[in-house]
């Protein structure tokens, strides 16, 4: 027994006499296995919750979920995830063809007549293969817009969703610029040309010159008698392809919101601006004056090819647009009150306010763009009458229902994109039939009575609008049609 207490002692005091540098040696290697071992979990856990992710098994869900739910609850509270933006539709795989050359086109007119012939120049260039430069737009005529077409259309998008039928590119490529003393073919193409004309006087050119240039755009190709596939890729190109920029559709979009927060509204298209009555040569309740100003302005346009204009001949004929006098009492026959809602979709009126006193003292809810928004948001839009037009055209084709007091490039595509977005109501107005009416009524033949419910062949009457059901409005008008169908 004292021999075990002796070694004891003897082993006690033999630890006890370990020098201190080992036992600090020893201590650096229990916390090097440690963190080692610590790192090695940690790692075995996240590759564990990765694994989770991937595979989604209840355990390592619901032990993910119990450790990060109270992180996870004051973050939310606190910060808001942004959802993610919706996916864009994937765009259609390019069409791969031989371009048998460039074609390079300067639109000539104002928003929609370009417009329209854009999309003639998009079947163009699909017709016969070619590889088509982004259109120019008119900066020369009455209207003087300095905008380029990425000022108004989204050129990107444009680009995009017609790859998979013609291959469009910004610009020309350097070798064919005139720097470098390239001179391309500049011709305008026949008015009104079929598919034939195109394939046999036209493509042949570009076996010589590898670029043409068209220098006029309006109305070039014909609107029937033109391949199905054709007339597709031009429903195609003007419903689709030309959207406008993001820039002018927030604008555009606002207006809209704007009207329907006060509920339906009407969009009256009062094409009673300059440059229509100056070319038009109506004059029709101008002073002499006006109507010495606007022959004036007519002959100051060459390309303006009619010059000696009868004003009343051609009204009676239906081919003015409406004063604003004559818009009043057509609004009025056909059942619009004074609390009718009436957006006035055009530029500046000519003849200013005054022409315009007979229409607001009727209807007093109308507006414009111009009283809608603040200046500084139409400050960009300033000078840039196809800018401004655009928004005119969104707010036109999102109306309850539209009526043009003329039945021009606007018009036309309006109504025709209120049909493609769903049959929405237009009001085409026959004014040759009107302006006999009105005629007479003002001349004391018709009363209001008779003038209000004069009729077409049809044998029921137009009757009263019930504003608070627009999309109620009978299929036949007075005294012209409603199209919807």
């Amino acid at each position: 027994m004292d021999v075990r207490s002796e070694n004891s002692s003897i082993q006690v005091v033999r630890w006890g006499k370990l020098p201190g540098q080992v036992i600090q040696r020893t201590r650096l290697q229990v916390w090097f296995i440690r963190v080692c071992s610590s790192i090695l979990i940690w790692t075995c856990l996240v590759q564990l919750l990765t694994i989770s992710e991937l595979w989604h098994p209840k355990f390592f869900t619901g032990f993910f979920n119990s450790v990060n739910v109270s992180t996870r609850l004051s973050t939310e509270a606190t910060t808001t995830v942004p959802m993610p933006p919706p996916q864009l539709p994937p765009l259609p795989p390019p069409r791969n063809y031989t371009s048998n050359g460039f074609l390079k086109v300067s639109c000539n007119g104002g928003l929609n007549q370009m417009r329209a012939a854009i999309c003639d120049m998009v079947a163009v260039a699909r017709l016969l293969n070619l590889t088509l430069i982004v259109p120019e737009l008119d900066k020369t005529s009455f209207w003087a817009d300095p905008s380029d077409f990425e000022d108004i259309f989204n050129v990107g998008h444009f680009i995009d969703s017609l790859r998979d039928e013609v291959r469009i590119v910004k610009r020309l490529p350097k070798i064919f610029s005139r720097k470098y003393g390239y001179q391309p073919l500049e011709m305008p193409p026949v008015s009104w040309s079929s598919e034939k004309y195109y394939l046999e006087q036209i493509l042949p050119l570009f076996s010589k010159h590898k670029v043409i240039h068209f220098n006029r755009t309006d109305t070039r190709l014909a609107n029937n008698g033109i391949p199905s596939h054709l007339q597709n890729l031009r429903c195609r190109a003007n419903f689709q392809a030309l959207k406008f920029t993001p820039s002018i559709e927030a604008l555009g979009n606002k207006l809209v919101h704007l009207l329907q927060e006060k509920g339906p509204f009407l969009a009256l298209h009062l094409r009673y601006e300059m440059d229509m009555l100056a070319f038009s040569g109506c004059t029709h309740g101008c002073t002499i004056e006006e109507a010495e100003e606007l022959r004036r302005l007519r002959y100051a346009f060459p390309w303006w090819r009619e010059k000696d204009i009868v004003s009343e001949e051609r009204r009676s004929q239906g081919l003015c647009p409406l004063t604003p006098e004559e818009a009043t009492l057509v609004l009025q026959a056909l059942g619009f009150d004074q609390n009718t809602q009436i957006y006035i979709a055009s530029g500046e009126i000519y003849g200013s306010e005054k022409r315009l006193a007979a229409l607001r003292a009727t209807f007093p809810q109308i507006v414009k763009k111009e009283m809608l928004l603040d200046p500084e948001e139409l400050r960009q839009f300033q000078n840039h009458s196809s800018q401004m037009a655009a928004l005119d055209f969104m707010v036109s084709v999102a109306s309850n229902i539209f009526i043009p007091s003329y039945d021009g490039n606007m018009a036309k595509l309006v109504e025709g994109h209120r049909r493609y977005l769903g049959f929405k109501k237009t009001i085409q107005l026959n004014r040759r039939k009107l302006v006999e009416l009105i005629d007479l009524h003002q001349n004391g033949t018709l009363s209001w009575d008779e003038f209000s419910n004069a009729k077409m062949k049809t044998p029921a009457p137009f009757g009263s609008v019930d504003k608070d059901n627009w999309t109620q409005l009978p299929m036949f008008m007075w005294p012209g049609t409603i199209s919807e169908e």
